[in-house]
């Protein structure tokens, strides 16, 4: 639309089904830019992909006519069906079926970006569901904590 301008960011974070650490070194820049480039795909602007062993952080700029639930669909189910047909892994690949989503402002992108970019840091001190929940207080995102971390899906 003519005359619609809008700068929207949003982190969305996932995890790889019942949390299994299966995101190696070896492959995981690999697999990182090849979400980077989904999300693209999608006309979404990739500012970084990062993770850790168990969960992936992504943080893009997108527009009003984009839903963020599309952004993931399509990052996700690519994402996963190119590692399975990558033969990287022994077995079978599954992300979680959900994922958070964060917004930020453009005076905060800088602080999130390296946030992301530091994850294996992070995660030396803090476990993905200490993070999660972490986020979500932050937000003041409300949740049922039954259904945070389900094992089975």
């Amino acid at each position: 639309m003519p005359n619609t301008y809008s700068k929207m960011y949003c982190q969305a974070v996932f995890a790889v089904k019942y949390r299994k650490a299966v995101i190696q070194d070896s492959f995981k820049s690999e697999l990182y830019a090849v979400i980077g480039n989904l999300i693209n795909e999608t006309e979404a602007k990739t500012l970084i992909v990062n993770g850790h062993v168990d969960h992936v952080h992504c943080l893009f700029q997108f527009f009003p006519k984009q839903s963020v639930s599309e952004i993931m669909k399509n990052a996700k189910s690519k994402s996963s069906k190119w590692l399975n047909e990558s033969g990287l892994l022994g077995n079978r690949f599954e992300w979680q079926s959900a994922f958070g989503s964060f917004t930020y402002s453009e005076r905060e992108i800088a602080k999130v970006f390296d946030y992301v970019k530091n994850q294996e840091i992070h995660h030396q001190k803090m476990t993905f569901r200490e993070e999660y929940l972490k986020m979500l207080k932050a937000h003041k995102i409300e949740f049922l904590p039954e259904y945070l971390f389900k094992e089975l899906e």
